[in-house]
């Protein structure tokens, strides 16, 4: 399942943010989304891990303060196409 992660401090790279994951299970893939100019995390990220792992870690990590922010964890959505 794919998780979108969202209101994440800018500090947070790939490797914390497949840390705070880990907990819950086997983490496929986690990135951080960065933009293309300058770099700098655009506050949002994705993780990959299988469903059940999935849906304990967003149970667990929803609405939880991470570096001072309330960060946001859903199932991520399809999104459609522009």
């Amino acid at each position: 399942m794919k998780i979108y992660v969202g209101n994440l401090p800018y500090t947070i790279d790939d490797a914390r943010l497949r840390a705070l994951f880990e907990p819950f299970g086997t983490v496929a893939s986690a990135r951080v989304v960065a933009d293309g100019d300058s770099h700098r995390s655009k506050g949002f990220g994705f993780v990959e891990m299988a469903d059940d792992d999935a849906k304990r870690a967003i149970t667990a990590l929803n609405a939880t303060s991470q570096g001072g922010r309330t960060i946001h964890v859903t199932e991520a959505r399809v999104r459609p196409d522009a």
